[in-house]
């Protein structure tokens, strides 16, 4: 019997915990945290071996093959020593891959890939597929394999599920845009995150398809150097496209193969440029799998978004409270600051990941009044914007933050948290955080 051994107990772990268990491995999981009760539960159910607080080495180094968590980066100590007596060491993504025979789109990018992954996975769903959604999202695409196989996936991909592939392939690639972000995981080197993001389509054949922004100048630098085999359809809201989609005035045009769709982008129901681009995308995919016109229309137009995604919160005395604690990098905060009408108390900070808040100056001067700090040590964002607004204060809870920003805000103003950073100081992860702002607005 072959030995799987799973590093990290979260939901990809304990989703490939299963999975393995069902196609005959010998499982065992280990994670150097502690293990919630939920899924000691799930590995007791499934009589799976665990540890929790420790890795023995000698119950994970005499395995067949190792399936790692994306939290664990590469360099560590004992990711080195496995791959050193070469065990292969495979994401979730990878080794569910081998036990389906799906079609699967796979969707990546620093930005706009969870909104892409409901809309599409939406589209499809009303288009009468049998298909499911998971990777980054939901439940793990392991787990699903092993109790809910599904003719067709629509996975969320990081880079880091990305970096544990061999032989994964989707049919339909999706790359929604690249801007630097997790490079503290890539040794601060942009390209190799580049790289990362572009193993989406290193096994793809000339039977499959690549989607991606044409607007995105790292693609497409990319591309040009490095040429993928799959049929590329490009979207672009600033030239005219052949094959794919593209802007033309205030509608949506898509052309594949000669046929054409086309939709305004006045009835989408979610509004501003990165949703259009999400809008082409999901498009795009529903297209080639053949979902009618009218219902990939349709969809577009009843689709309302992701929470902790520029969610409105509540309206306080002509105040409004938006909840953007998904933007973990600057140029999520970018596309929510860009979308702004109004005077905005910016609510920013948390864990840096080689952040350069550049790019932001003209948003921050143009659009933010105030700037309330959330982190353990906010000083690069004081330094940052130390000349572009007159208050910024510095806070250690959301509570305080948000008490803070109700002071400070004035009427037909917005008050937003789009922290730009990973949350990991104050928080568990950005669904908390986000949780934790709507708590202390209603509270208000």
């Amino acid at each position: 019997m072959k030995k799987l051994v799973v590093l990290g107990a979260g939901e990809s772990g304990v989703g490939t915990a299963i999975l393995g268990k069902k196609e005959g491995y010998d499982v065992f999981v280990s994670d150097k945290g502690k293990i919630t009760k939920e899924y000691k539960q799930v590995l007791i159910n499934f009589d799976i071996q665990w540890e929790e607080q420790q890795h023995t080495e000698s119950k994970i180094f005499d395995a067949d093959v190792v399936m790692k968590s994306p939290g664990i980066p590469d360099n560590a100590r004992l990711i080195i020593g496995l791959k050193s007596k070469k065990i292969p060491v495979l994401s979730e993504i990878e080794f569910a891959s081998e036990f389906t025979s799906a079609v699967i789109v796979g969707i990546t990018g620093s930005n706009g890939k969870t909104t892409t992954t409901m809309l599409t996975h939406y589209v499809l769903d009303n288009g009468g597929l049998s298909v499911n959604m998971g990777g980054n999202i939901g439940d793990s695409f392991a787990k699903q394999v092993a109790e809910n196989n599904a003719p067709h996936y629509v996975l969320e991909l990081s880079s880091f599920q990305l970096d544990g592939i061999r032989e994964f392939a989707p049919h339909i690639a999706v790359l929604t845009n690249i801007t630097p972000d997790h490079l503290d995981r890539y040794e601060y080197q942009f390209d190799k995150y580049i790289a990362s993001k572009f193993r989406i389509t290193m096994n793809q054949t000339a039977d499959d398809y690549f989607i991606y922004d044409a607007d995105d100048e790292v693609i497409i630098k990319h591309l040009d150097e490095h040429p993928v085999r799959s049929r590329l359809l490009p979207f672009s809201l600033k030239k005219k496209v052949v094959n794919g989609a593209y802007l033309e005035g205030e509608h949506i045009n898509i052309t594949i193969d000669n046929n054409k769709f086309i939709m305004p982008t006045s009835e989408l129901a979610l509004q501003g440029n990165h949703n259009v681009k999400n809008a082409m995308a999901a498009a795009m995919v529903a297209h080639l799998l053949k979902i009618r016109k009218t219902t990939i229309r349709e969809s577009l137009e009843n689709f309302h978004g992701v929470e902790h995604r520029l969610e409105n919160v509540l309206k306080i005395n002509n105040v409004q409270y938006i909840n953007d604690s998904k933007a973990t990098n600057v140029n999520a905060t970018f596309y929510a600051l860009d979308a702004m009408t109004s005077a905005t108390v910016w609510i920013v900070g948390g864990v840096d990941k080689g952040n350069d808040y550049t790019e932001l100056y003209s948003l921050v001067n143009e659009k933010v009044k105030a700037i309330i700090c959330l982190g353990i040590d906010n000083t690069k964002i004081v330094n940052a914007f130390g000349n572009c607004v007159e208050t910024i204060i510095e806070t250690q809870s959301i509570k305080e933050a948000v008490h803070i920003a109700y002071k400070i805000a004035e009427r037909n103003e917005n008050v937003l948290l789009s922290p730009a950073c990973a949350s990991f100081d104050l928080f568990k992860n950005y669904e908390e955080r986000g949780r934790q702002f709507k708590e202390a607005v209603r509270e208000l």
